[in-house]
């Protein structure tokens, strides 16, 4: 279920930094653009010493060192915009993906997820301004799209941040866009990855909050190509939304493990039964690009084409939900994408 490879994109030469690199997303992200491109210099900034350490142990082991001559590691905290302005000078391209994203916890800790989520936004913005950064993406959740958690209001709050960001670049002529795609299979906190190890350890029952649940899916890979094609589309101010499959949370525990019986335990605190990425009122300012969907700006102060001069716009009263897609996963498409291995390294010289 390839999707979403960037055609037109050449990040060769580039100045490249990922905040949150050494996470799921970061460390796919990082794996990606050295297989496929020549960065000049390829920026972790993250602020875990362990985690950083054992990525540039993994990345050693599988790329050739003329390979990762243009890695460096920042350690630092989005919440510390001295240091985030120190970082970005001299970049490039930003990808904004550390954030604090555990709904549970998120509801227990309102002060730490705002302090990370949203002025965490606030201070990558400012740093990406200060040293005229040209093109920044910011990685939201479907959760953000009528939130009914802490965790999605933040990351409502932050992706409004980066949008209005494109109204103060002026003359710096920098660009911000967000994409919001769902659960990423496989990922650290994904149900997908708790199944497997409750199956390992042999589990009589699969945990389900509810029956009704559904849940949109996307893979590792596809949400880095799906990041890095915004990146070669993006005018400003957009957030992109994948058009991607869903899938019951019951047929989920079922194609994972046939013989085991599902245990109702209850939505946990902030949880949904369904997701949504476009709401009946974002639709009124939203384009169909083919594969994805383009939620444009309320305020446009800067030179930009819109989307809805070459490209149809969503029909009045439509929205994009988990429950009401019409694309959805079987068994076996959800086996295949559990296997999403990363990519290979066409570069490696094999030795003995």
């Amino acid at each position: 279920m390839g999707r979403f490879e960037p055609t037109s994109l050449n990040l060769d030469g580039k100045v490249i930094l990922v905040t949150g690199g050494t996470g799921s997303f970061g460390r796919r992200f990082v794996e990606t653009v050295l297989c496929r491109y020549k960065p000049r210099k390829l920026i972790v900034f993250s602020r875990d010493e362990l985690k950083q350490s054992e990525m540039q142990a993994d990345l050693a082991e599988r790329f050739d060192p003329a390979d990762l001559v243009c890695m460096r590691f920042f350690l630092g905290d989005v919440r510390d915009r001295q240091r985030l302005t120190i970082a970005f000078r001299g970049v490039d391209i930003v990808i904004h993906a550390a954030a604090l994203k555990q709904v549970p916890a998120a509801e227990y800790n309102p002060s730490e997820c705002i302090h990370t989520n949203v002025l965490g936004a606030e201070n990558v913005v400012w740093a990406c301004l200060t040293n005229q950064v040209k093109q920044v993406i910011a990685l939201s959740t479907d959760k953000a799209c009528n939130p009914a958690n802490l965790y999605g209001a933040t990351k409502l709050a932050s992706d409004k941040t980066f949008v209005a960001a494109n109204n103060l670049s002026g003359d710096i002529g920098a660009r911000f866009s967000v994409v919001r795609y769902g659960n990423v299979v496989g990922s650290r906190g994904s149900v997908a990855p708790l199944f497997q190890r409750l199956i390992a350890k042999g589990a009589v029952e699969l945990p389900i909050t509810d029956v009704r649940m559904t849940r949109f899916w996307i893979t590792l890979t596809q949400g880095v190509d799906f990041v890095l094609s915004s990146l070669s589309l993006m005018r400003g101010g957009e957030i992109f939304v994948p058009k991607i499959p869903s899938m019951k949370m019951t047929d989920l525990a079922h194609a994972m493990a046939p013989d085991l019986p599902v245990k109702v335990i209850g939505i946990r605190p902030g949880e949904k039964l369904h997701e949504m990425m476009i709401s009946v009122d974002d639709a009124r300012t939203t384009a169909d690009l083919g594969d994805r969907y383009a939620i444009e700006p309320a305020f446009v102060e800067y030179t930009r084409t819109p989307y809805a001069k070459t490209h149809p716009t969503a029909l009045d009263g439509f929205s994009y939900g988990s429950d009401t897609n019409t694309e959805w996963l079987s068994g076996a498409d959800l086996i295949s994408l559990l296997d999403d291995t990363p990519p290979v390294n066409p570069r490696r010289r094999l030795t003995d």
